[in-house]
């Protein structure tokens, strides 16, 4: 199963190309899951190490459900919009809670294949630096990061939403990144974890 993650809160742009690349995945055969932050309960982390000494999170919020997903996941998927030249607070603070099962299980993540990606408001909004948090999640936690390789889609997914739902429909090459990276993200996916 592949499980998509939408930092945005808002049902707007982000959560819109995210659902686009489910369905290419879907069309290549594909079990996928969309999670979104909008409207849910999502603290941020603490770093009070109580899943160091207890391997679970203390607080009991909706990344619970999250974390059952991910559990059975052999794909990844954060989407996020371009906050400040980064990924949104809600991206980051699912990223942070992530350290609860990782404290449960130093394995959890290993081997799992991931991809990016960002919608940003300017052409040259913070969009690749977004794409490197997101990969260097994935690096510290033993995920494979993939990108859509070179000519157009180097780290992943980028699109251009000029602040609009209707700017990110428009966005021909931001489309063409995410048929790139959604392509290599499959054949590393069938090669290293199956369908």
């Amino acid at each position: 199963m592949i499980v998509g993650i939408c930092g945005s809160p808002r049902k707007q742009a982000t959560e819109h190309v995210l659902e686009k690349a489910l369905d290419l995945l879907q069309e290549k055969g594909f079990k996928t899951h969309l999670w979104t932050v909008r409207g849910k309960w999502v603290e941020y982390c603490a770093h009070c190490d109580y899943c160091l000494e207890n391997g679970e999170c203390v607080v009991q919020d909706d990344v619970q459900e999250l974390y059952m997903l991910l559990a059975q996941a052999k794909g990844i998927i954060f989407a996020s919009p371009v906050y400040n030249g980064g990924v949104s607070a809600q991206t980051k603070a699912v990223m942070d809670r992530m350290r609860a099962v990782v404290a449960a299980d130093k394995n959890f993540f290993k081997g799992k294949v991931g991809m990016g990606i960002v919608v940003g408001g300017d052409r040259a909004g913070g969009q690749e630096f977004t794409l490197m948090q997101i990969h260097t999640f994935y690096i510290i936690n033993g995920i494979i990061p993939v990108g859509g390789g070179f000519f157009g889609a180097n780290l992943g997914a980028t699109f251009w939403s000029k602040d609009t739902l209707e700017g990110v429909k428009l966005d021909e090459e931001g489309f063409r990144s995410l048929r790139k990276t959604v392509k290599k993200f499959a054949d590393f996916l069938e090669q290293y974890g199956g369908k």
